[in-house]
């Protein structure tokens, strides 16, 4: 309760010939909105994260590495479960759950698409993006500066749905994105483009 933990495990827990407990070994998990209660223990937090972990938390996303091959962008969390489970109904495999958050603006959406677009293991980038409070406009924009950017030559695959959706497309046209209205549609490219690859 001290640490705001929401774990605290020892094992072995031993004890010692003058009558000590001693934790052998331990395992503790503090909860990630407390942190800031805690400036001790924030220098320690996530030197066990690999470069993308980490980078991702910098950039205040929701990322989760896995071990697939197609890069999976999205906004919100429920989302982003609900391609990666369809990337899996259709025989592929996500490399990351990467949750943009709602109403993410240009520059956001423009970090999120470098971050996946960097990743070695990535072989397509599939951004799904239901446009609520997130506009499409400012999604293609930014995936327009992503590419500009980073100058890796990946192969995108963009469903795009909602607030601004002709505006987006427009955009994403023009620099020669096709976009899909239907999820299924695009994660079945997706996953054909990723297999195609796999065998070059």
């Amino acid at each position: 309760m001290d640490y705001d933990a929401e774990l605290v495990e020892f094992n072995p827990l031993a004890l010692t010939c003058d009558e000590r407990l001693v934790a052998v070994d331990v395992k503790i998990i503090i909860d990630d909105n407390a942190l800031y209660k805690h400036p001790e223990l924030q220098k320690l937090y996530g030197r066990d994260l690999i470069y993308y972990e980490r980078k991702a938390r910098e950039l205040g996303f929701n990322y989760v590495e896995l071990d697939g091959d197609i890069g999976v962008v999205c906004n919100g969390a429920g989302l982003t479960m609900a391609t990666m489970d369809t990337i899996f109904y259709y025989g592929g495999r996500p490399a990351n759950f990467l949750d943009l958050g709602g109403g993410a603006q240009s520059e956001r959406v423009k970090e999120a698409v470098k971050l996946i677009l960097t990743h070695p293991k990535v072989r397509v980038l599939l951004i799904n993006i239901f446009g609520g409070i997130t506009r499409c406009d400012e999604v293609a924009t930014g995936i327009v500066k992503a590419i500009k950017e980073v100058g890796i030559n990946k192969p995108l695959v963009v469903r795009m749905l909602g607030t601004n959706e002709d505006e987006g497309r427009r955009i994403l046209i023009e620099h020669g994105i096709h976009v899909f209205s239907e999820m299924d549609d695009a994660v079945k490219k997706a996953i054909e483009i990723s297999k195609q690859l796999s065998f070059r």
